[in-house]
């Protein structure tokens, strides 16, 4: 969402390192990164997966578990939009473009075609109108990790390596790796995933290791 709206708070929480959940609870509830207490981090949290894909103020306090009023959803959300206001302007504009194309598509433009976003149903019409801002998002995401494994695996096998990707799990990729070979595979992870798109915001790579995947996680 930082790299598709282009606003500039949220990509510079990104360029400067910070745990972009905390930076948006600082911004919500006027508090220093440090002042932030864990529940409120948690609502941050919940708000920067929610609000950028649609959710109302009712569907936000859903996703809270009724911790929080009506009130206090609205004012969040409303709070999130003055934070990040171009990430507003993104979704309204996203959702008005596919009001006329009747497509939304990835940044490497594959494509999803949203027949009902001109729906007179307005339940359909909202559904259409929340994935025409989820799917440029998650599809984006899932294009990346994609080229990432097409990578890995091409330089498993150039560099003739035994060690064998085995799975993935939404952003993360898991090898099967021969303990000779770690800091060869580690390499190869890192370089592949963080090379797999040039964004607005960097993308970085954690890895982890252990005789299992409970371990390594």
């Amino acid at each position: 969402m930082a790299h598709a709206s282009g606003d500039e708070a949220m990509i510079g929480a990104f360029l400067s390192g910070e745990d972009i959940h905390r930076d948006t609870a600082a911004r919500l509830f006027h508090k220093t990164p440090e002042e932030v207490t864990p529940e409120e981090r948690r609502k941050a949290k919940t708000a920067n997966f929610g609000i950028i894909y649609g959710i109302s103020a009712f569907g936000l306090r859903q996703r809270m578990g009724g911790d929080m009023s009506m009130g206090e959803a609205k004012d969040i959300i409303e709070g999130y939009f003055r934070s990040y206001p171009a990430i507003k302007e993104y979704i309204d504009t996203t959702i008005r473009d596919a009001k006329g194309c009747g497509s939304v598509q990835t940044i490497f433009g594959r494509k999803r075609y949203l027949p009902d976003i001109n729906s007179a149903n307005a339940n359909v019409r909202s559904l259409a109108e929340r994935n025409a801002i989820n799917a440029p998002l998650q599809g984006s995401a899932a294009d990346i990790i994609k080229i990432a494994m097409a990578e890995v695996a091409r330089r498993l096998k150039e560099e003739g390596l035994r060690s064998k990707m085995i799975l993935q799990v939404h952003d993360e990729l898991i090898v099967d790796a021969l303990r000779s070979e770690k800091a060869q595979v580690v390499e190869i992870l890192r370089e592949a995933m963080e090379g797999a798109a040039t964004l607005r915001v960097p993308l970085t790579v954690e890895v982890g290791e252990g005789d299992n995947w409970l371990e390594a996680h």
